[in-house]
């Protein structure tokens, strides 16, 4: 089979070579809605870059990308991800690599993003978070010619790709066996986004644990903002048979959690135990200070980067457990109150 060149591509679009040329090196020079059906056609036509022109412009690229199709605001609140950041520069600068990050609206995106860097050779690989069930990136990096991929997320997400996890569920059990030793019998989650594969990780092992042990346990989803989980809070508190404890997805949820108790004159942890996710420095900086499922959010993205250096350079794929959260007491746990 001959190979396709950017000529063929050209005539395929109806566009010009050079038009077919901006558009595979994500130069400007093109509308992004010419942009965008030169490289579907490039795609559906099979086309990547020659070896004459890959050994042109150097073996790689020296850089990685990350691809985050959130809110941008929720990025400046939410300290998960400038955590893991830390911890994957901490790697790329003992090798001299660059991150190429993206905030992209939606997975839709996402998908064009990689397509466009996969044709231009803009990254030699890419750390790829939040997994779906059936999440339509699998696929992409299973292709022939894909951008060697890290999967942060469990191994039943990625699809037989290299995945680095931490053991959420296992946590998630711990978390609910103690509550229950320490007399709670209506617990409640606050969860993230339904559509991630870790949120329905966590919603099944919450489900599972609090039925295995005859507790009440609810679920309510989030989007993860402080209004959110606020709102969730002031529903459970305002309810029927409000819950002695709630867990929350991230901290940020946590603390707008505390705020709404106390607003409601709930005294925390007299009558109200909380447990925030992820452990940031936020958790000791409130009072009483936050108990939390605690992991080094740093090393862990430190751990995936390497992971994917592994790959880059031709290692089989595998499945490596970071680490499993450690629950961590601190001031906003206590035993039930009898009296709730």
């Amino acid at each position: 089979m001959a190979r396709i060149t950017i000529a063929d591509i050209a005539r395929h679009a109806g566009v010009s070579t050079g038009a077919v040329s901006y558009a595979l090196n994500d130069r400007p020079g093109v509308s992004e809605q010419t942009r965008a059906r030169i490289l579907k056609v490039a795609d559906d036509l099979g086309w990547a870059p020659s070896a004459a022109a890959r050994s042109l412009s150097g073996a790689r690229s020296e850089a990685i990308a990350l691809v985050l199709a959130r809110d941008p605001g929720m990025l400046g609140v939410e300290s998960f991800y400038m955590q893991f950041l830390a911890g994957v520069e901490s790697e790329l600068a003992k090798r001299s690599y660059a991150l190429l990050l993206q905030v992209v609206p939606d997975l839709e995106s996402e998908v064009r993003t990689y397509r466009r860097w996969r044709a231009a050779r803009r990254v030699d690989g890419v750390v790829m978070v939040d997994p779906r069930s059936s999440d339509p990136r699998i696929p992409l990096f299973q292709a022939d010619g894909a951008l060697p991929v890290v999967v942060v997320g469990d191994p039943s997400l990625a699809g037989g790709l290299t995945s680095v996890w931490t053991d959420d569920a296992g946590a998630l059990r711990e978390c609910v066996r103690h509550l229950c030793r320490a007399g709670h019998r209506r617990v409640a989650r606050v969860g993230g986004l339904a559509e991630f594969g870790h949120t329905a990780i966590r919603d099944e092992a919450f489900t599972t644990e609090t039925a295995r042990l005859a507790m009440e346990g609810r679920v309510v989803g989030t989007d993860y903002s402080a209004a959110q989980g606020g709102a969730a809070t002031r529903r459970l508190l305002t309810g029927d048979a409000p819950p002695t404890a709630i867990v929350y997805d991230n901290d940020v949820m946590a603390l707008a959690g505390l705020g709404v108790a106390a607003e409601l004159g709930v005294k925390v942890p007299a009558d109200l135990s909380l447990v925030a996710w992820d452990d940031s420095p936020l958790c000791e900086a409130t009072y009483p200070q936050l108990s939390a499922l605690s992991h080094d959010v740093t090393s862990y993205g430190a751990h995936v980067t390497r992971r994917l250096f592994e790959v880059m350079d031709g290692a089989a794929p595998g499945a490596y457990l970071d680490s499993t959260p450690v629950l961590r007491l601190r001031g906003t746990t206590a035993p039930a109150n009898p009296a709730r």
